[in-house]
């Protein structure tokens, strides 16, 4: 198929997002992990993170995660039951499995496949897309602001995928070879899906689902590489605890290493995905959306002592010139969230290191 181009530059809006924050040049990690010689213990010291090898982690609980049914809530005999199940995975977990998602398997083979091998390209032609300076795209790593913080265990390469029309061509692979068309057609499922969960939600809450329909058509493709770490892998992460400044993120599990883990009850739950599953997370605009019934789940990525993973991420995020705003269930129900324009609190979540959810603090108009 012929995928949709731009020669460089990007929409007036929905391009925006990429440059709403900027993330500093640093080693890169796959090369660094796979140099014995380089791999000192000062070359290590930056990526330990202090106390994280104390944290509980309730393994115990991994079965526990909601499995929603999206065939279910499509057939008017079980959608009732299903979007009950629904309503509790945002308000319980903010994190659920998606199953009969729709996505063909050769979609998803394919998108696996290409990442896989983008990853193993020599590192000087991964570079040729490397980020550049004001981008949030390219090839290299997120949220590195400052030269002295903790950096995290992994590389990345980004996307702003959706809409076509606010691509950047210049910073699409052309190797592999099938890479550019795996994108879009993996891309263009994910906002077929994105459309199905919105519609959902939207009707667990009460909100009609025509106000939600600006606030997921921007999406962000965030591939991730979590090489292993051989000498303290308990005392490095590959994602800082932190939440999603999207509506809602879609996440695929490349291949089988586990290493995700969710907060919940002040502990940690390593996610143990189906393989026929998609992860859904509640991001931080649709907790502000919600006034506060769905709450944004805090997540975090664990590395492995011998093995690699690979995750795709798409974020799906609102019209960036666009406003968000709590959606009140009746009038006796207390406004908790800022009206925000979008812009702003992009730019603000962006601007700032992982850290839990402390953006979303901004958001509040009182403490919850």
């Amino acid at each position: 198929m012929e995928v949709e181009t731009r020669s460089g530059g990007s929409s007036a809006s929905e391009g925006r997002w990429s440059q709403s924050g900027t993330s500093l040049p640093v080693r890169n990690v796959q090369a660094l992990a796979g140099s014995a010689a380089e791999l000192t213990a000062d070359t290590i010291q930056r990526y330990i993170q202090p106390g994280v090898d104390g944290d509980t982690v309730l393994a115990e609980h991994s079965d526990e995660v909601p499995v929603i049914d999206l065939g279910k809530l499509l057939d008017a005999e079980s959608v009732e039951a299903e979007a009950a199940k629904l309503r509790f995975a945002c308000e319980d977990w903010g994190f659920f499995q998606v199953v009969n998602h729709g996505i063909p398997i050769e979609v998803i083979a394919g998108i696996k496949h290409d990442i896989q091998k983008f990853f193993q390209l020599p590192l000087e032609v991964k570079n040729a897309y490397a980020q550049r300076v004001g981008d949030l795209q390219g090839y290299g790593q997120a949220f590195v602001l400052s030269d002295d913080q903790k950096l995290d265990w992994s590389d990345m390469f980004g996307l702003f995928s959706q809409p076509p029309q606010a691509r950047d061509m210049s910073y699409w692979p052309n190797q592999p070879p099938n890479f550019r068309n795996s994108i879009e057609d993996y891309s263009s499922e994910l906002m077929k899906l994105s459309h199905s969960l919105a519609t959902f939600i939207a009707k667990t809450i009460g909100v009609d689902p025509e106000l939600m329909e600006d606030k997921h058509v921007g999406q962000f493709l965030r591939m991730n590489y979590y090489p292993p770490c051989t000498t303290t892998p308990e005392k490095v992460l590959g994602f800082s605890p932190h939440s999603d400044g999207s509506f809602i993120t879609i996440l695929l599990e490349v291949n089988a290493v586990q290493g995700l883990q969710i907060r919940r009850h002040g502990a940690w739950i390593l996610v143990k995905p189906r393989g026929d599953a998609l992860l859904v997370n509640v991001g931080d605009f649709l907790e502000i959306m919600a006034n506060g019934k769905y709450k944004s789940i805090e997540h975090r990525v664990t590395i492995n002592a011998q093995k690699e993973r690979l995750s795709i991420s798409a974020f799906q995020v609102p019209k960036y010139d666009g406003i968000i705003s709590p959606v009140l269930g009746s009038t006796e129900e207390k406004v908790l969230y800022k009206t925000m324009r979008v812009e702003e609190y992009a730019r603000l979540y962006l601007s700032n290191k992982p850290d839990g959810k402390r953006t979303l603090d901004y958001a509040k108009l009182s403490q919850i």
